[in-house]
């Protein structure tokens, strides 16, 4: 584990006494705590293995963060930093370990269905085909028992998920503004999902809120696999882009089918025969897999 060293200071207000409240937040888990009056950085570092020790993979390397009222976002740990007031921390991974990279399990993997709203069917290319594969998606999710979180960017204004898609069982259902999923909402239904590591993303768009989404995933510690055939923008490029620049980051650019595959594993697997026959029909030879 290694800390960053950054100007400036903040996050904080003022406690007295011989301890200081101290949030500790690691992946989608935020856990109150304290530590003494003039800890620095060695004892953050024993009180998040204290809290998380069971989640943190020591092979990898982190920043710690502190957030900063200033800049209202977190920013790396300045060097010399002493707790004296109330603060919020965060203990951020800087690499994703390839040995693991693109592992799925149902049992620590969540669906994330984003913005596939009415009034973006005339301006996002290929929604028809995006449709017909997400709702494929999430009957693949409702089989292996994956929960599912759904957004819906500003309904009021855009309408509500097309009703192609059929949300029954989505474990959340949320409207939002922020481009964006990543709610307070959904972190807190994450932090109650046991052992989940992985996210698969699609919906649109692409260049947006799936990537604003992606990237605020993986800050979390989470990985991201994006469904390239379940996913589109307005425009060709913009999607192209995104695409290139989230698999850049360490973010794995998917298709429906390998994620189902995937999932199952084995032929032997007992919804083997259902998630096959929800991928016997292909997906529609629209040429937008030509476009990553």
């Amino acid at each position: 584990v290694e800390a960053a060293a950054a100007p400036g200071g903040g996050g904080c207000s003022p406690a007295g006494g011989g301890s200081v409240p101290v949030l500790f937040c690691f992946s989608v888990f935020a856990r109150p705590s304290s530590v003494p009056h003039g800890a620095g950085y060695e004892l953050l570092i024993q009180k998040f293995l204290s809290l998380y020790g069971d989640q943190i993979d020591m092979h990898r390397k982190f920043v710690v963060q502190l957030f900063a009222e200033e800049w209202s976002q977190y920013i790396d740990l300045p060097k010399g930093f002493l707790v004296s007031e109330r603060c919020k921390v965060r203990l951020v991974p800087l690499q994703i370990q390839m040995t693991t990279l693109g592992n799925l399990t149902p049992s620590s993997t969540v669906f994330f269905c984003c913005d596939m709203q009415e009034r973006f069917r005339p301006a996002i290319k290929y929604f028809g085909d995006i449709i017909s594969v997400g709702q494929r998606l999430l009957q693949g999710a409702r089989l292996l028992g994956i929960p599912v979180i759904v957004t819906e960017q500003y309904p009021k204004g855009l309408g509500s998920t097309v009703q192609e898609i059929d949300l029954t069982g989505a474990k959340l259902v949320l409207p939002k503004t922020k481009f964006s999923m990543v709610l307070p909402e959904v972190e807190a239904a994450l932090a109650e999902i046991p052992g989940v590591r992985s996210v698969v993303l699609f919906g649109v768009e692409t260049h947006v809120c799936i990537q604003q989404t992606a990237l605020e995933l993986i800050g979390r510690g989470l990985e991201v696999h994006i469904i390239a055939d379940a996913t589109s923008s307005r425009s060709m490029m913009d999607r192209m882009f995104a695409l290139e620049r989230l698999a850049r980051t360490g973010i794995i650019v998917t298709t429906s089918e390998a994620i189902l595959l995937q999932l199952v594993a084995d032929k032997e697997h007992p919804k083997f025969k259902e998630i096959q026959n929800l991928i016997k029909a292909s997906a529609p030879e629209s040429g937008l897999l030509s476009k990553v």
